[in-house]
């Protein structure tokens, strides 16, 4: 079960969810699976793949596994990734995916309202890429449409939630203004 499973994860495009492994699984060898044995099975996998003679590892990323490189080889995969970059988003492209991911679900007015500029084309750009989705239509007048992150948002940036975003206070620092006294 366990080079099934493996086989896969390497196969998905995208992380692949654990009801997913079970669906396949009890498809291919008509019977039933507990989560307990495919957990196993991927506990199993992803001790094999801690080995530091390999360079990829399981991870657990939005709800689905996938095999990626080990954090320490990401120099090199980004000189590759740069280097095969042709197509990257542009300034304006970066805004609108900042603010649609923060605010979601929001309106295309309500991202312009934020960029003061319309953002037609940088909504057009980030939906062919993916990397955000029509999540529904707002209850206010006109009906006008929702815009949230995707999945391959989520994948891309290597998160499971919308919580692991930075924060605001994040990128803050402690730096006294004019006039102010420092203890």
């Amino acid at each position: 079960m366990e080079h099934h499973i493996e086989a896969l994860i390497f196969a998905s495009e995208q992380g692949i969810r654990m009801e997913e492994i079970m669906y396949c699984l009890q498809a291919a060898f008509e019977r039933d699976f507990t989560a307990d044995e495919v957990n196993e099975s991927l506990t199993a996998i992803k001790n094999k793949y801690s080995d530091d003679s390999l360079a990829i590892e399981l991870v657990k990323i939005n709800n689905g596994y996938q095999f990626l490189t080990k954090k320490q080889y990401h120099p090199v995969i980004n000189l590759l990734q740069l280097q095969r970059s042709k197509k990257r988003l542009s300034q304006a492209a970066l805004e609108t995916l900042a603010i649609i991911a923060y605010k979601q679900p929001v309106t295309k007015t309500d991202v312009e309202q934020i960029r003061g500029v319309n953002c037609d084309y940088s909504i057009q750009k980030l939906l062919e890429k993916d990397l955000i989705a029509i999540i529904g239509k707002s209850e206010g007048v006109g009906k006008p449409i929702l815009y949230g992150t995707s999945g391959m948002f989520m994948d891309y940036f290597g998160i499971n939630s919308i919580d692991e975003l930075p924060q605001i206070k994040d990128f803050t620092t402690n730096t006294v203004a004019i006039g102010e006294q420092t203890e």
